[in-house]
């Protein structure tokens, strides 16, 4: 079997708490975390941008602020996460900084992940951050998001984020080395599945309990973290972290569950551009602009000669033709009074315009989908 890992162009880690925190005592597992950032080192070395999603902030503030071995409140959670959060940054700083490399911090909520301006701005921070080579650690925003605190797993936060970034993989490191047909621990017969094409009802009803402990995931949260993921193009892998250095072991070809992307990430994002969103506005474009979109190209504001409705930045618009016929919408990266400001202007006026510097496209093509 292809090793798919190898061949990645951008991969987000998921790390539950189970794994860097020691349920004994709370602590943080140092030596785990320092292999998988010699791992990390080896991807980026391929030239593999990497995004870690860490859990843990809770579990290690545990000791610190007297709470081990008991329930905790909804509010004591959040506090909790106040404090673990610096610990749990610092810990990732500290252990990627012996590899040369830089980690940054961002706190998110699902929220941010579905509000189209959220997200946008969340998007432009990460990818700015693997431009410069940096390795973004995203946590749940648990100090303050009362409802997804009680939600928990990070599963499908990591499945949102490879979404919206576009990574074409996803591996989700548990106590488990993939996927069986009942739980192993359970069941002596229980089968191993390597491959998973297709995300069925029957593979779906294979998500057990969650595991005990500070783990507040199990397999269904990992299989709702598949649906997400394989729909928006990326393929996930659901992989045992108990050893060290688990991911050498799975890019050396070690044992888990590979589930298929059910489509490449450009149409699977183009489907969803295309499908019944509310529009905000529309955008008149000329025929130079109109051949240049159809040779692939993003829409830039030269091209723009009309701009309808009042819309802010990232709402999706329409883009119409001299006639006024409906070739494609997308995303914008301005909102309408700038968008009029720029229209008709090359992109190198951009800053002359509205007096501070902005994207080159109006649209950019990762944003954008023909309508035929």
């Amino acid at each position: 079997m292809t090793n798919r890992l190898a061949e990645a162009r951008c991969v987000v880690i998921k790390i539950g708490s189970a794994l860097l925190v020691d349920a004994e005592n709370a602590a943080l597992r140092h030596d785990w975390l320092n292999t998988v950032c010699e791992d990390i080192a080896r991807l980026r070395a391929q030239g593999t941008d990497v995004v870690v999603v860490s859990s843990g902030a809770i579990a290690l503030a545990r000791t610190r602020l007297r709470l081990v071995g008991r329930r905790l409140r909804l509010e004591e959670k959040q506090a909790a996460a106040s404090v673990g959060q610096i610990q749990l940054a610092q810990a990732w700083s500290a252990a990627l900084a012996l590899q040369g490399l830089t980690a940054g911090q961002l706190l998110l909520t699902p929220g941010d992940t579905e509000d189209r301006e959220r997200h946008l701005n969340a998007r432009a921070t990460l990818r700015t951050l693997l431009a410069l080579g940096c390795v973004p650690v995203i946590n749940e925003n648990d100090a303050i998001a009362t409802t997804e605190i009680r939600f928990g797993d990070n599963d499908r936060l990591g499945a949102r984020v490879a979404q919206m970034i576009g990574a074409d993989t996803l591996i989700l490191l548990s106590d488990i080395d993939g996927l069986y047909t009942a739980d192993p621990r359970l069941d002596p017969k229980a089968e191993h599945l390597p491959e998973i094409e297709t995300l069925t009802e029957s593979i779906m009803a294979m998500g057990g309990a969650p595991p005990p402990g500070y783990s507040s995931g199990g397999m269904h949260t990992k299989l709702l973290a598949a649906q997400i993921a394989t729909r928006a193009g990326a393929r996930m892998a659901i992989a045992s972290g108990l050893s060290m250095h688990p991911v050498s072991r799975l890019l050396d070809g070690g044992r888990c569950s590979w589930f298929l992307a059910s489509e490449d990430a450009g149409s699977a994002r183009k489907r969803w551009l295309a499908s019944a969103l509310e529009t905000k506005g529309s955008l008149i474009i000329d025929q130079g602009a109109a051949h240049a979109l159809l040779k692939g190209s993003s829409l830039l504001p030269a091209g723009v000669r009309e701009v309808e409705g009042a819309f802010k930045q990232g709402d999706l618009v329409v883009i119409r033709d001299a006639e006024g016929h409906e070739i494609g919408r997308g995303l914008t990266a301005y909102d309408a009074e700038d968008s009029r400001r720029i229209a008709g202007h090359r992109s190198e006026e951009i800053t002359r315009c509205l007096g501070h510097s902005g994207r080159d496209e109006l649209i950019h093509r990762d944003d954008l989908v023909l309508i035929r």
